[in-house]
């Protein structure tokens, strides 16, 4: 066996280990998502009955005149970005970062990340950033991570009052493509949540104010948890992509490297069979040893 065959052989031992590695990750990333898209169907049922909670109080009183609120123009922005923590996501980060940099009259706001690679690669790119967090690395974390997240908003807002805060995060799709959505947070709207009429009114036994500012609180929290829940779905569905592209890239060098070997066996059993012919003829010379 020659050393170049031993060279190949090695190096299809090599791309087998890596192989199973790569099965390993997709394997992982595939649970993670399944279990993401579980947990979402309790946010959003927390999320509608925080809603409904709105609705009934927003029932009990006048309706709330928001026509002295500043327009959005006025406003700073301020862009949550959910970005990833663990690497091989494609341009998962990238498409996220685009999304800020073209974002209008972003120099004159703040930009919070989550997720230590899109730090990372903001710091590459230049992008100046106010404050981060690593992002959640199971479902289990999202919760932590949301508290974080709307600590250093409403922190944010209490400064600046004049702050329209925006979630910039990842849907979940198949294939390597990566679907970017934006929703605002605050100021926070209440229209949305108006009730009939015929509603009966609840007992309200605390200043409506109070209770519709600690309900908003608790929804724009709900919020965040479904927006990292989404992202950490969509996280981990662009590394099942990657991985995929990855297992289909060790493979087709996997056949090249096997098409080589067998090459080179086939012609080594030429050669053997050559010398084989050649050796008897070589040794007797008109039907004597030589």
């Amino acid at each position: 066996m020659t050393s170049r065959l031993s060279e190949i052989e090695g190096r299809m031992a090599t791309a087998h280990q890596l192989d199973a590695v790569i099965r390993a990750m997709r394997g992982i990333a595939a649970a993670r998502e399944r279990e993401a898209q579980a947990r979402l169907a309790g946010i959003r049922s927390v999320a509608a009955t925080v809603g409904e909670a709105i609705g009934m109080v927003l029932a009990a009183t006048a309706h709330r005149d928001t026509s002295d609120s500043p327009p959005e123009r006025d406003l700073t922005p301020v862009l949550i970005l959910l970005c990833t923590e663990q690497g091989f996501v494609g341009g998962f980060n990238e498409r996220l970062l685009e999304r800020v940099e073209n974002w209008p009259s972003r120099g004159a706001g703040a930009l919070f990340v989550v997720g230590t690679r899109g730090a990372a690669l903001a710091d590459e790119r230049g992008l100046a950033y106010d404050w981060s967090v690593p992002m959640a690395s199971h479902a289990d974390d999202v919760m932590r991570v949301a508290g974080r997240v709307s600590d250093a908003v409403f922190a944010r807002f209490v400064a600046h009052p004049t702050s329209a805060i925006w979630l910039i995060h990842a849907l979940p799709v198949q294939g390597a493509q990566v679907a970017v959505v934006t929703r605002r947070l605050v100021p926070f709207d209440f229209d949305r949540f108006k009730t009939a009429s015929r509603v009966r009114p609840p007992l309200l036994t605390l200043p409506i104010d109070r209770m519709l500012t600690g309900l908003a609180e608790r929804y724009v929290y709900v919020e965040l948890c479904e927006g990292l829940m989404l992202s950490f779905a969509a996280e981990n569905a662009a590394r099942m992509s990657a991985m995929l592209a990855a297992s289909d890239h060790v493979g087709e060098r996997l056949s090249a490297l096997t098409r080589d070997a067998r090459i080179i066996r086939q012609d080594e059993i030429t050669t053997e069979i050559v010398e084989l012919a050649v050796a008897p003829a070589s040794g007797i010379v008109n039907g004597k040893e030589a």
